[in-house]
């Protein structure tokens, strides 16, 4: 029994690699724990090349996490633009997102959340909420099972108090999920 579930991992996790190399190679840019509860996604890469989110607002939003309860490794990312600055295209957002088929989905930024409108329009118009079905920055969304907010330009609030403020209030309607059973 053991056996079978060292197995299934082993697949498991054979499966996901491939699929995240996949993806790679198509140039979507990865960071982060594949198998974590969160992902957050931004448009605007870290200047000069650095490691995905390793500059300030990568910081700021997983320790924002771990503030929350979030394990330090359960968080994942991507990048919604290609190595030359241009829009994912949005099969290859959602094959992004469906891979890592995290539980909550943080828009970081309105290039993030401008994919994120278009691939789930449909979902997105059946809301009552105006603000919700317009992924407004700071409503918090429940679309095929993911919930999901646009925090609305998280870099650009960190120099200013009021704005960082107002994040940390976005960022604390999305606490850890409980299990699932």
């Amino acid at each position: 029994m053991a056996r079978d579930r060292a197995v299934l991992k082993e697949a498991y996790v054979g499966k996901t690699h491939a699929e995240i190399a996949l993806l790679e190679q198509s140039g979507v840019r990865f960071a982060g724990n594949a198998f974590s509860s969160v992902t957050l996604v931004k448009g605007e890469p870290e200047p000069d090349g650095a490691v995905r989110f390793s500059g300030a607002d990568g910081k700021a939003l997983r320790d924002s996490l771990m503030a929350l309860g979030y394990a330090p490794e359960d968080w994942s990312a991507f990048l919604a633009c290609d190595s030359a600055g241009a829009p994912l295209g949005e099969d290859l957002f959602l094959q992004a997102i469906v891979t890592l088929d995290p539980a909550t989905l943080i828009l970081c930024d309105e290039m993030a959340a401008d994919l994120a409108r278009n691939v789930f329009a449909a979902e997105l118009v059946e809301l009552a909420d105006f603000e919700a079905a317009m992924l407004a920055p700071g409503a918090l969304v429940l679309v095929r099972g993911i919930r999901m907010m646009n925090l609305g330009g998280f870099a650009g609030a960190l120099g200013d108090n009021r704005a960082k403020q107002t994040m940390w209030r976005r960022l604390k309607m999305l606490p850890p999920l409980g299990e699932p059973y």
